[in-house]
């Protein structure tokens, strides 16, 4: 993971990743990163036709949509996970955003363990707007502990079944370096994040100061959703942002 990608339409550059997300964005000069987080959960229906008319307030194209916070019932077994992103790519396609075979949207993805929706929606979005003055910004993908484009997960899950404070490390670990990997790619670390969200509903105290804390994660805090990835077997997950401008949309 050593390129970007510029989507020239959404005025971003992305980290190339599978075919429901990309691994990353960030703004192209002279345009910032707006985050909107919904009041409370709405149907992927709803979520994209409140996002049309954020986009069209702002006068933003369809295609300034640059990432995307999901929130799902339960974990998928891998079948009905693919099955709900051909759903999920199929809106992307229309507002085109999705090719076929690239897609430069970022995407994080998890499933709360209270009061989870009853069905697939959203959480937040982020889109670009012009700003000649924009400080650089940006927003990773989240990432469970298991590499992208393997073909499955479970074959490739760090320390599959294993949730002891070991095996919590080192998924920790994984998915922390992961976490760089991208924002290296985009020419961004820790010191410049703005907000660190994590996503399991085990234990992680002992990595807060240990492993997370150390790594520089924590700068702008640490934002713990008691929430479990969106895949069976995957336990811990991480996305993070440099964005300067958030609100939150009454729904």
């Amino acid at each position: 993971m050593t390129h970007t990608q510029v989507f020239a339409p959404g005025n971003y550059r992305f980290v190339p990743g599978v075919f429901q997300y990309s691994a990353g964005v960030a703004a192209e000069p002279g345009f910032r990163i707006e985050r909107v987080r919904f009041m409370k959960f709405v149907s992927l229906a709803e979520g994209f036709r409140l996002i049309e008319q954020v986009l069209q307030a702002a006068g933003r194209p369809l295609t300034a949509l640059c990432a995307c916070e999901l929130r799902s019932p339960r974990p998928f077994d891998e079948a009905g996970f693919e099955v709900f992103n051909k759903e999920y790519v199929g809106t992307l396609a229309r507002w085109g955003l999705f090719d076929g075979k690239t897609n430069p949207v970022a995407r994080s993805n998890v499933c709360p363990e209270i009061a989870p929706p009853e069905a697939p929606g959203f959480y937040a979005f982020s889109y670009t707007v012009a700003d000649a003055y924009a400080a650089p910004s940006f927003v990773i993908a989240g990432s469970g502990e298991a590499p992208e484009g393997k073909g499955n997960y479970k074959d490739h899950i760090v320390n599959l079944g294993d949730i002891s404070a070991e095996g919590l490390l080192n998924k920790a670990r994984w998915v922390l370096g992961e976490m760089e990997n991208r924002m290296r790619a985009l020419g961004f670390g820790w010191s410049d994040v703005t907000a660190s969200q994590l996503y399991t509903v085990h234990n992680i105290f002992p990595l807060m100061s240990e492993e997370i804390g150390q790594r520089g994660a924590m700068r702008g805090g640490l934002t713990w959703h008691l929430n479990r990835p969106p895949v069976v077997d995957l336990e811990y997950e991480m996305d993070c942002r440099g964005v300067y401008f958030e609100k939150v949309l009454a729904v």
